[in-house]
């Protein structure tokens, strides 16, 4: 299975509305992605989370590794990453989602070539519909979409999805400037929903450590299931701990500061943020040792989304939801997204490798949307172009 070749291609994922978040309003996502392809004509494919990471896989990377064997996976980190603590040292994160992505696509192509689904080389399935949240959030008006500009109207879009498509766990942004307001989106969830709904709420980092004491009370009672980055620093949360029950999340993937801390409860990753599938099997039997939660993260594309389903179906501490913004990606680069879950949960694919397949004529569409527009701006604030928010909002 000697590499023929390597392409990266950088495109965009336009969401149906722009979502606001504590840096402002996103309009979608710019991932990177992978091609690998042998001599024997099979092509693996992967999913980096940053469009930097096309130059370095097409100018860097590729270069090392054509004409090596795609099943060599050690050999091939071995020569496209120095030690691994000199990459995190200099935080040289975009190297290691670039050959993380490769690393996907080789898993892929492992699968590809023994005919198998990606869960079966990680050791079968221990489930098969794997958990999702749905997403929510205060969005702007899309071409085709009008977003919600209110508490009610986000609690009325949780309700349709709800009755539309069985959803019972949800996740959505809580970092608006006035707390209130996130509060009160919170709060109308669960009137109009109930007790059995599950809310996980993500504020980013936004609020000043008294700002959250403020909100753990009101918080709890509300049944909230997770508290994702709810301050700053893995030091304020550790202090914010006194005060709140509700267990918190962050993307720190830092394992040995947490068990240190004692918080978070959880990490919320990508397999590629790792280094790859390999690294992240490593990364959740550490997390199973430690007792620390695991899932997933929101934003890629289904090639992403389809490692994501194969980890989960294999891994057995992934016990929680995955996040999910399926329903508000209206298209995507592979013929089988997006991915829709029904009653909170999607099938793992039951096709080679990744069991996904490349679309072509949406894999230009959203490339040639990157080259003519640029990568999406996830810090634009319609109320303030051209300047930046400052943390902590309150």
């Amino acid at each position: 299975m000697k590499i023929r070749s390597i392409t990266a291609t950088p495109v965009n994922l336009r969401l149906e509305a722009p979502y606001a978040w504590v840096f402002g309003e996103l309009d979608g996502f710019s991932p990177t992605i992978v091609e690998v392809e042998t001599e024997d004509g099979l092509i693996g494919l992967g999913e980096a989370p940053t469009p930097a990471a096309a130059a370095i896989i097409n100018d860097v990377l590729a270069p090392r590794l054509v004409g090596r064997d795609a099943f060599d996976i050690a050999g091939a980190e071995n020569v496209c990453l120095p030690y691994w603590t000199g990459v995190q040292s200099i935080n040289d994160r975009t190297r290691i989602m670039a050959f993380g992505a490769i690393e996907m696509a080789f898993w892929d192509l492992r699968g590809k070539a023994w005919n198998q689904p990606l869960y079966q080389l990680l050791g079968g399935a221990v489930r098969k519909d794997i958990p999702f949240t749905d997403y929510f959030s205060l969005r702007g008006d899309g071409l085709k979409v009008k977003g919600e500009t209110t508490p009610e109207e986000v609690a009325d879009y949780c309700v349709e999805m709800h009755e539309t498509y069985g959803t019972t766990f949800f996740e959505g942004k809580f970092s608006t400037e006035d707390p209130k307001v996130s509060l009160r989106i919170v709060e109308l969830i669960r009137r109009k929903l109930g007790d059995d709904a599950m809310i996980r709420i993500d504020s980013n980092q936004a609020y000043s450590l008294a700002t959250a004491r403020r909100l753990a009370r009101p918080l709890e009672e509300l049944g909230v299931r997770n508290w994702e980055d709810p301050v700053a620093t893995i030091e304020e949360m550790r202090e914010l701990r006194r005060h709140c029950s509700i267990p918190f999340s962050t993307h720190n993937i830092d394992i040995a500061r947490a068990m240190e801390t004692k918080v978070p409860d959880a990490f919320v990753g990508n397999p590629t943020t790792h280094g790859g599938i390999g690294r992240l099997l490593r990364f959740v039997g550490a997390c199973e040792h430690a007792g620390i939660d695991f899932w997933c993260y929101s934003g890629d594309s289904g090639i992403g989304s389809a490692a994501y389903l194969h980890l989960c179906a294999a891994l057995g501490w992934i016990r929680e939801p995955n996040q999910s913004l399926f329903r508000m990606l209206p298209m995507d680069v592979t013929d089988e997204g997006p991915f829709s879950p029904k009653n909170n949960v999607v099938r793992v694919p039951e096709g080679p490798g990744l069991g996904i397949t490349l679309s072509r004529e949406n894999l230009a569409a959203c490339h040639r949307d990157f080259t003519e527009k640029g990568p999406c701006n996830k810090y634009h604030d319609p109320a303030k172009p051209g300047t930046y928010r400052r943390l902590p909002l309150n």
